[in-house]
């Protein structure tokens, strides 16, 4: 059984202005910064090997946890196509019924020209399936690290650990100043612990 945890990038000016930031690389602001600095990451942590998004968001996430990260192309955020830069509200304004159809789909909204979370779930589990299968070959020759540590975006993880189908609220409410924890198994994801705490 393998474990992961999951750590959300830092605040960026689009989280801020509420835009949907996908696949565009925005850096961290200022106050962005200034979180991830502040942030201790728990005893646990301090020997998994670790892994993030290739987005600029993730990479200076990692990068001020003073985290050597490989960057994963799976772990990269949704992309949210022709709606990335735009926010929610402005969204419903310009098409409330294209809007509201998409939203009321949960797992299997797909803005135009971008992708759903039930996708980003799939890349991501095909991701760990990959090093699930490294990690056993690695255990033959008694060399095998079966916790690892991702920066990246909020994902689809969760729904999938939970059976969550992303309509409604959340049976959990997740603290993304935290650090998510789960269990992976031959393609099944459980919930270990939510919302560690890092400062």
């Amino acid at each position: 059984m393998l474990h992961f945890y999951f750590i959300r990038h830092g605040q960026t000016q689009w989280n801020v202005d509420k835009k949907l930031q996908g696949r565009t690389d925005i850096c961290l602001n200022e106050h962005g910064k200034e979180q991830i600095s502040n942030y201790k990451l728990p005893i646990v942590l301090n020997d998994v090997q670790w892994f993030s998004s290739p987005l600029l968001r993730a990479v200076e996430t990692a990068e001020l946890l003073n985290i050597a990260a490989t960057t994963v192309p799976d772990l990269i955020e949704m992309s949210w196509g022709c709606w990335e830069g735009k926010c929610i509200s402005q969204l419903r304004q310009e098409d409330s019924q294209v809007c509201a159809e998409q939203e009321a789909r949960g797992l299997d909204l797909t803005p135009p020209e971008g992708e759903s979370p039930r996708l980003v779930a799939e890349r991501v589990n095909y991701w760990a399936l990959q090093l699930e299968a490294i990690t056993e070959q690695s255990t033959v020759l008694n060399n095998s690290k079966t916790n690892f540590g991702c920066v990246s975006h909020k994902g689809a993880i969760y729904a999938l650990a939970t059976g969550w189908d992303m309509k409604g609220k959340s049976p959990d409410k997740l603290d993304f100043h935290c650090c998510q924890h789960f269990y992976f198994e031959n393609g099944v994801w459980l919930v270990a612990e939510l919302n560690i705490k890092l400062c």
